[in-house]
């Protein structure tokens, strides 16, 4: 049973197929279901790979494949109705996000110690717990080095950041050094100046002027594997 989200969102898929032989971008999808972040089209797009109906082609771009529709659906159906199409909850997309989890673009690795190379672009997706996710777009990257061991953040992990250009002090942040150069440290504000504080006392505090430093998000989750 899909909710009202999931089944526009199929029927437009399908429909753009159809047309265009080639699935809509994400920001098509937000914009034709007046959405308002692109995490939520992520959240509905797992959904609906997870119920069967549709199914991500590896290794290709904007890559989706119709597998079947809701009985008596047609990729050129105008949108359904509350009344005569869904019969679910539409409440209960949040139950069922938090029951299947929500998948968010893994964006290589960051360094947790010397800066290296800036964010790349998506190189895998990662399923997390639902309730890691509170509105806004998110995105996770593998960490490289030691230098926040004492925050609990290790080599390997993987850190759920919330897309965003402001944090407060003695948040832990991914930032942009000199537009080229990302690393995860706890920021701290100091008059008109940039701290970025390791934790792990092997490493230096390194301080930056207010225009040397751009934030790109804040943590707000981790996910570890024991192998």
């Amino acid at each position: 049973m899909l909710t009202k989200k999931q089944h526009e969102l199929l029927l437009y898929i399908n429909k753009r197929l159809s047309e265009d032989g080639v699935s809509p971008s994400f920001d098509e999808m937000k914009e034709a279901l007046n959405l308002a972040s692109k995490s939520g089209v992520h959240r509905l797009v797992s959904a609906l790979e997870e119920r069967g109906f549709i199914r991500r082609l590896a290794h290709r771009a904007r890559a989706l494949e119709v597998l079947k529709l809701p009985q008596g659906g047609s990729g050129n159906s105008p949108a359904p109705s509350k009344t005569n199409v869904v019969s679910a909850d539409f409440g209960s997309s949040v139950s069922d996000e938090r029951s299947h989890g929500v998948e968010v673009p893994v964006l290589g690795r960051i360094a947790a110690g010397v800066p290296i190379e800036a964010i790349q672009h998506e190189t895998d997706r990662l399923p997390v717990p639902a309730e890691m996710i509170s509105g806004g777009e998110h995105f996770a990257l593998e960490v490289h080095g030691d230098s926040m061991i004492e925050a609990g953040i290790l080599d390997g992990d993987l850190v759920i950041i919330k897309r965003g250009d402001t944090a407060n002090t003695g948040d832990i942040v991914v930032a942009l050094v000199h537009d080229e150069e990302a690393t995860l440290k706890k920021l701290r504000k100091k008059g008109g100046s940039i701290a970025l504080e390791a934790a792990n006392p092997a490493y230096e505090t390194r301080i930056f002027g207010p225009n040397e430093v751009k934030v790109q998000g804040r943590l707000v989750g981790l996910i570890r594997r024991y192998h």
